[in-house]
């Protein structure tokens, strides 16, 4: 008889843990809730490896994945079969570790009375903030299997610009860490074989050009303090994706994000293609307008966007319409308002939001086309620029010695 590990609640909210024989799981948690247990956690016991054998790297769920996941799940209840169940087959069938201890999880969570979408949330680092409000949108207008579907597409349809974009990056980033790494080489290395030569001109009074100086400082910090200027940058990362973690960092960021040359018109055209989608979706699948745009508020990914919608949902039930609240923000493009004012007044809002983010979507993908074309010419300017620089600072005393000597 196999045995399994727990962590529960008892009647007094004290957390226990430990192991439990039993034949399965569901066994498992029926002796647990006989002895007045609520199991919160049940996996199954198995010896703890060596130290060596417990080392191992984390593994990933890629979107491919999750899409997966919700397409199964989706066709699995449209079929008829429990929730419960429908998350166990799931379990069994997934690949992916850490995919399936989160579909254990979240099964564990169902049993105990959450919904989906709660005991989704807990796994933030497996269901996007997107899967998420799409899964409560689909509890919340009772068409789960739709948003689940829907969910899945919009996954695939992500990762394939993601995968598009990593191809076309490679060669650029490939480009960009060997020039890098050669023309430190060539700071560390190479300048200081020059220096008898530079110290000597600064002797005789000739002095040395600007661009030279520059190099010699450049290659004396990276000798003597390459070592405490990595370190710095390590802890400056660490320290920069701590605070961007906090509400106020993130709202920071987000702002940031969408000031940004190029990009933060990207950042801004996804954030509302996002909340457009949602709220179309729910209020197509009648969830009332109110409780639509709180939940497409929370799908949007951008902190600024978000509070735009929540203080739109507040006019609203003020009696305004939600146009003019949305206009007010100055985030959303005067095109794309004109057409939600239209669509409010001949009723047919929920079409033509999912309109607007289909074509929205059309229009990231063309900007994301030019901008990673222009990616790969702009870095082979930069790194012949950075490797200029040294020659340049090298080479140029050498020039000026020649031409007062002649």
């Amino acid at each position: 008889m196999p045995d399994f590990t727990y962590i529960a609640k008892s009647l007094t909210g004290e957390k226990r843990s430990g192991t439990i024989a039993a034949t399965s799981r569901s066994e498992a948690i029926q002796r647990l809730r006989s002895q007045a247990l609520f199991p919160m956690s049940l996996a199954d016991a198995k010896p703890k490896p060596g130290r060596l054998a417990s080392i191992s790297l984390p593994v990933r769920v890629k979107k491919e994945q999750v899409a997966d996941f919700c397409t199964q799940l989706g066709d699995l209840l449209i079929n008829g079969v429990p929730m419960l169940e429908s998350l166990k087959i799931l379990e069994g069938s997934t690949d992916n570790a850490r995919l399936q201890q989160s579909i254990l999880r979240i099964h564990d969570a169902i049993s105990q009375g959450d919904s989906l979408d709660e005991a989704m949330a807990r796994e933030p680092s497996v269901f996007s903030e997107l899967t998420l409000s799409m899964v409560r949108a689909g509890q919340e207008g009772a068409f789960l299997e739709e948003a689940l579907r829907r969910t899945s597409l919009f996954l695939r349809k992500q990762d394939e610009m993601r995968a598009e974009i990593v191809g076309a990056l490679t060669y650029p980033i490939i480009l960009g860490s060997v020039g890098t790494l050669i023309t430190s080489l060539m700071v560390v290395f190479l300048v200081p074989k020059f220096q008898p030569f530079f110290d000597r001109l600064e002797q005789n009074g000739t002095g040395l050009p600007l661009i030279t100086v520059l190099l010699q400082g450049a290659s004396h910090a990276l000798m003597n303090y390459g070592v405490f200027i990595l370190l710095g940058l390590i802890v400056l990362g660490g320290g920069s994706g701590k605070l961007l973690k906090t509400e106020r960092g993130r709202r920071w960021l987000d702002g940031v994000k969408l000031k940004l040359p190029l990009l933060g018109a990207i950042f801004h055209d996804a954030a509302i293609s996002r909340a457009c989608r949602v709220l179309g979706t729910l209020l197509k699948n009648g969830v009332p307008l109110l409780r639509s745009l709180k939940i497409s508020s929370e799908s949007t990914g951008n902190r600024l966007l978000e509070e735009a919608l929540a203080r739109s949902a507040e006019n609203v039930t003020a009696g305004d319409s939600l146009s003019k609240p949305l206009a007010a923000s100055g985030l959303i493009p005067p095109q794309i308002m004109a057409m939600i004012r239209v669509a409010e007044e001949s009723n047919t809002l929920d079409e033509v939001l999912v309109k607007i983010a289909d074509r929205i979507d059309n229009r990231i993908e063309r900007r994301l086309e030019v901008i990673v074309r222009m990616i790969e010419p702009l870095m082979l300017v930069i790194i012949g620029g950075m490797v200029m620089f040294v020659i340049v600072g090298v080479l140029l005393p050498v020039f000026d010695l020649n031409s007062s000597v002649g």
